[in-house]
């Protein structure tokens, strides 16, 4: 038996050695995409010389697209095995070889803080893994649910995809979704002179959120809901503490009906409710807490506005089925003009919501349950088909709105639903995420004249930032894992799958050059060039970046790699 015709470790019946071989398989991954080291021949090498060691990994499958598998990893030393890789000392070994050979990027601590990270990264998929393959019996009935709950590795291009520094075994049980977890919100009562709000549509916040608490504060003060974390974290913190002492504050406790966490943990849904609700939570979850800022809140209602006077009409017309889920209202608690992480984002949920699934939901792998979603969604169809429709309905759509508007979206996999039809088939997409809203600054002066103000809440950034931006989160990271996934699973080769991904968007390139000036010009990077711009996590990782607070030219470490769409030119 040869090393690629092993059983796969993945379908291992230990759930511990499912995770710390999908730990190491992300590392690796991380590795050939942030050192350039081709994926090739039979199996890869990791020398690191800075202690003399290597990691060695038969190659199960080379991707293009960065969707690589590998067999059991190895630790050498001096060209002879020494035993299985550890994933936490793999990455240790990592980081150090990574230092050594980029002085002057990691700031102090970060290494170990990554160490530390991927053990407890493990631990938590370990248990997600075991939890998912004793559930089969019982799938979720609601299947945009099913989708946003059901990443059980995480993240494949990040080191410590699961790491949730704060969060205990039993909350786990509470707020994972990868458990299936459920809770009440926690409410506060505020007085009004402490809180901010806006709506641009439906109901004020105040009265919504009272409506959503099932009861109005009988003083006329505003009920404002929290994560239970959030609400648990924030009687500590100085400002909210001493909120509470004087009065203004009231913590009143968990009630009202259970809502479910969704793929972000601190977006959550209620079947059957108008809106979802986005919620601070004061966690590293991958590379940065997830707390609103006051500009973020605003941002949702700034693209409603803008979207509902006509600023995209042109899109909405030429694809009728993509829609963006609008954020249209928010509340907060900002005592002295800055938010306090007592804060929520209204997100509106449509009323077919449950035709939707997360693109993550669904290229996310399934060990030892089956394939993915997606490929059961494909299942004897064409997988051609699936991914010129999925081209048409989710990707262009979003280059159409780019073209037209100069708003790029963060569409990413979590960020990205596809609407699914009978027998699977792709009738659509949609976009989410008040906060990933990016405008090339070209297109600065039109929507300010379009609205009327002197400034946008927009995450605002030169024209080719911009482009290097949704090069990677719309192609590389959302599209092209559809493409990875289905290859993957086996239903088709790779490189077939990547000339329909680029037959379509050539066709698309006309109407995307009447969109706008310049409208076709992203597409046509993406069809011509040699690389495209990619994130580079375990980079970002160790250099310490919080995506959320850092300069939008400076979010993330980004580095050119080979453009996928080039092995089929």
């Amino acid at each position: 038996m040869t090393e690629t015709s092993a059983p796969d470790p993945l379908d291992s019946p230990d759930p511990r050695a499912v995770a710390e071989h999908a730990h190491l398989e992300s590392l690796l991954r991380c590795w050939a995409r942030e050192t350039n080291t081709p994926v090739e021949g039979d199996a890869l090498l990791v020398d690191l010389p800075t202690t003399g060691l290597a990691l060695r990994a038969p190659v199960r499958h080379a991707s293009p697209t960065g969707w690589h598998r590998f067999g059991r990893v190895s630790l050498l030393r001096g060209g002879t095995g020494v035993g299985p890789a550890d994933p936490v000392v793999a990455v240790a070994l990592v980081a150090a070889e990574l230092g050594a050979s980029r002085p002057g990027g990691e700031r102090p601590g970060e290494a170990a803080d990554l160490v530390e990270r991927t053990a407890e990264s493990v631990r938590r998929v370990a248990r997600y893994v075991a939890h998912g393959r004793a559930e089969t019996s019982s799938p979720v009935a609601d299947g945009f649910l099913d989708a946003e709950q059901g990443l059980l590795l995480g993240h494949l291009h990040h080191p410590a995809p699961k790491s949730r520094d704060g969060i205990s075994s039993g909350d786990d049980a509470l707020f994972a979704p990868e458990l299936r977890g459920s809770f009440p919100l926690f409410w506060f009562a505020a007085d009004a002179g402490i809180v901010s709000h806006g709506s641009v549509a439906g109901p004020a916040a105040p009265v919504l959120m009272a409506e959503l608490a099932g009861r109005s504060s009988a003083d006329g003060r505003v009920l404002v809901p929290a994560h239970p974390w959030q609400a648990r974290d924030l009687l500590h913190r100085p400002r909210i503490a001493a909120l509470v002492r004087s009065g203004r504050l009231t913590p009143l406790g968990e009630s009202g009906p259970a809502w479910f966490p969704t793929s972000s943990l601190r977006t959550v849904y209620r079947p059957g409710a108008p809106v979802m609700l986005k919620l601070s939570l004061g966690l590293r979850l991958t590379n940065s807490r997830r707390e609103s800022t006051s500009t973020e809140l605003r941002r949702g209602s700034e693209v409603h506005r803008l979207l509902e006077t006509g600023r995209a009409a042109g899109t909405f017309a030429a694809h009728p089925s993509f829609d963006v889920v609008r954020d249209p209202s928010w509340i907060a608690v900002d005592e002295g003009g800055e938010v306090t992480g007592l804060d929520v984002a209204v997100r509106s949920s449509p009323a077919d919501i449950t035709d939707s699934r997360v693109v993550a939901g669904l290229v996310a792998p399934r060990p030892g349950i089956g394939r993915s979603r997606l490929a059961e969604l494909v299942g004897r169809g064409d997988p051609a088909r699936w991914v010129a429709d999925y081209v048409d309905h989710v990707l262009v759509p979003v280059l159409s709105l780019y073209a037209e508007t100069g708003i790029g979206l963060e569409a990413h996999q979590q960020n990205t639903l596809v609407r699914v039809g009978a027998g699977g088939r792709v009738t659509g997409g949609r976009y989410r995420d008040n906060q990933g809203y990016y405008l090339a600054s070209s297109r600065l002066p039109e929507v300010l004249r379009h609205l009327g103000v002197e400034r946008s809440a927009l995450a605002v950034a030169d024209d080719d930032v911009v482009d290097e931006r949704l090069s990677y989160y719309l192609l590389r990271n959302q599209a092209l894992a559809v493409v990875g996934c289905l290859a993957v699973d086996g239903l088709a080769d790779e490189r077939d799958l990547l000339r329909v991904v680029t037959e379509r968007l050539t066709a698309a390139l006309p109407a995307l050059a009447a969109a706008g000036p310049g409208g076709d010009r992203l597409a046509r990077r993406w069809l011509t060039a040699d690389t495209l711009p990619c994130k580079a996590n375990l980079l970002t990782r160790l250099h310490g970046i919080d995506e959320v607070l850092a300069p939008v030219d400076a979010q993330s470490v980004y580095l050119d790699a080979p453009n996928p769409l080039a092995e089929v030119r």
